[in-house]
């Protein structure tokens, strides 16, 4: 089975590798991957495939009659980078799999609670039912029992996974950390809408991480050393990230709201950055860095 949906995931790879590709090609590069066996693809086989592959990834894969070129089609939703971390995964998984020997030499970062938790909530957003769990949050002293919420969609960051919903006690959307439920239940029957309108993407639109508030967007301007600012360019802020290259530092801009999530980030670079502007986040770094100091006078 496994190597199965490892065909589905080559092909869909495969294709948008290379943007456009014809079936004649298709077979030409799937006879030189180890999946073959050396044997050209038929026509059938890559139909079947095709047909699976849609249903599993929710691709669309779509043919131009004009010149019988393959392609996926552009669904403008999200999916392409949850279909861009699924080929990732899948890639890492069978290359670990191959370690062997040099097992010892491979260190990987733990994820809490994805392989239990996860699934049930995937299930929920599948069904647009409710779940119901036990919270401990870290500012709150008791556990919190029978939090029931209608879950909308799920992120990751920072290695920790999160479910963000509506809290039907509280009349709220919240977020939620995997890591810290326990009691996690499927409220089968208890169905709800998903709201008109609302998406991950134009939830989180506005902010970096995890943390969201009703705070105004900010222009935030970030001075940056050089060797910082490689970083930053190599894995942006936020999408909204502009950069002013100069001699010896760089300038970055961003659209952006103050989070708590920002603020920390912001802090862990140290006196890599220097906040130029708005000058309540600028207050807010330096008051953060002055109370730290005081720990080691």
């Amino acid at each position: 089975m496994r190597n199965t949906i490892n065909c589905y995931l080559w092909l869909v790879d495969t294709i948008r590798r290379y943007g456009r590709i014809t079936l004649a090609e298709i077979s030409r590069q799937w006879q030189r991957s180890p999946l073959s066996d050396g044997k050209p693809m038929p026509r059938r086989t890559f139909h079947t495939y095709r047909n699976a592959a849609e249903q599993l990834l929710d691709v669309n894969i779509n043919c131009d009659r004009s010149t019988f070129e393959y392609y996926i089609e552009d669904q403008g939703d999200g999916k392409s980078s949850i279909h861009d971390w699924l080929l990732n995964s899948m890639a890492v998984n069978d290359a670990l799999r191959e370690v062997g020997d040099v097992s010892g030499r491979v260190v990987l970062e733990n994820v809490p609670s994805a392989r239990h938790h996860l699934p049930v909530i995937i299930d929920a957003l599948k069904q647009n039912v409710r779940i119901q769990f036990a919270y401990k949050s870290y500012t709150r002293s008791q556990r919190l029992s029978g939090v029931t919420i209608e879950p909308y969609f799920v992120k990751i960051f920072k290695q920790l996974w999160y479910v963000i919903g509506y809290n039907v006690k509280d009349r709220k959307i919240k977020t939620y950390a995997l890591d810290r439920m326990s009691d996690l239940t499927l409220l089968a029957g208890e169905e709800f809408v998903m709201p008109s309108g609302i998406s991950p993407q134009e939830f989180f639109k506005d902010c970096f991480g995890i943390t969201t508030n009703q705070n105004k967007v900010k222009h935030i301007i970030l001075r940056v050393e050089p060797t910082q600012a490689k970083y930053f360019r190599a894995l942006p802020l936020h999408p909204s990230q502009e950069e002013e290259v100069h001699d010896s530092y760089s300038v970055f801009h961003y659209r952006m709201r103050i989070t708590y999530d920002l603020r920390e980030e912001l802090l862990s670079h140290g006196s890599a950055i220097e906040v130029i502007q708005p000058p309540e986040l600028k207050t807010m770094i330096r008051e953060e860095l002055q109370r730290a100091l005081e720990q080691y006078q």
